[in-house]
């Protein structure tokens, strides 16, 4: 009974996108490129970009109520995108802060406020996952970074760059999500000579912009599409690999490929 149950094959659903990067690199404008798509604003920094938004959210039940607002109502977008998860922590960690009746979550002892905070987390992501299942809606969450200490058990101790969370928010995040983009600047190391055999490593860059894909020392990335390590920071560049996209691209090759020659033959 149990294995009629059984699927196979590849399941196309929407995505689930965590974009994190450096300030003013075009994190919101690539997620607003997404078709369809509109953003709750946790933070105040849209008004540039030629989107269609929430108004900014000042609590955590402002951003719920956004979420319930587009599971209940008639619309017909496709992608939802919160921006940013750093300041929707914020508004987290207030919420906590106003149920425990303490001015700041460290005044909870033992660290337990930022476990408390998980749970809202929690609710966020569930709710998205409601959105994705029934309303057929893809995830963006842009993010700011940080530069983290990371330990790792085969070599010293490093910097990396991460998403701008808590440790708890930041894991439970990077799980949930399909790809995770690290988006910079590509900057190019140039080596002067400084005289008396003293060399300097300067950074050069053209200002061009990128996202990174894959993990490296350096960041935190990962990607479930076959991405290239580094791509143009460009949603249509991303979207190239989406599978209903793939699908038409394989469709229309093996539609170009056919004889030439049938048409004439069959008329």
């Amino acid at each position: 009974m149990g294995l009629d149950n059984l699927t196979r094959g590849v399941a196309v659903a929407p995505r689930r996108i965590l974009g994190y990067g450096v300030q003013g690199i075009g994190k919101s404008t690539f997620a607003s490129m997404a078709p369809n798509s509109i953003f709750i604003q946790t933070e105040d920094g849209l008004n540039d970009i030629n989107c269609t938004r929430f108004p900014l959210a000042t609590t955590f039940q402002d951003v719920m109520k956004n979420l319930a607002d587009l599971y209940t109502e008639k619309h017909d977008f496709k992608w939802v995108c919160i921006d940013s998860l750093d300041w929707l922590e914020r508004l987290i960690w207030a919420e906590v802060c106003r149920k425990r009746n303490v001015e700041q979550i460290d005044d909870i002892g033992f660290a337990k406020g930022f476990s408390f905070a998980i749970s809202h987390f929690r609710e966020v992501l569930q709710a998205l996952d409601a959105l994705r299942t029934h309303r057929n809606m893809g995830v963006i969450l842009i993010a700011h970074c940080k530069i983290e200490k990371f330990e790792n058990p085969e070599t010293e101790t490093y910097d990396r760059y991460a998403p701008k969370l808590h440790k708890h928010a930041q894991a439970l995040v990077q799980e949930w999500v399909d790809e995770i983009l690290f988006m910079s600047f590509k900057v190019h190391t140039k080596q002067s000579d400084e005289g008396f055999n003293k060399k300097k490593n300067r950074g050069v860059g053209s200002g061009e912009r990128i996202m990174r894909t894959t993990e490296r020392p350096a960041h935190i990335a990962k990607n479930r599409l076959g991405l290239p390590d580094e791509m143009p920071l460009d949603w249509r560049e991303y979207a190239k690999y989406l599978p209903e996209n793939k699908n038409k691209v394989s469709s229309s090759s093996s539609s170009s490929s056919k004889p030439q020659t049938a048409e004439v033959t069959n008329g």
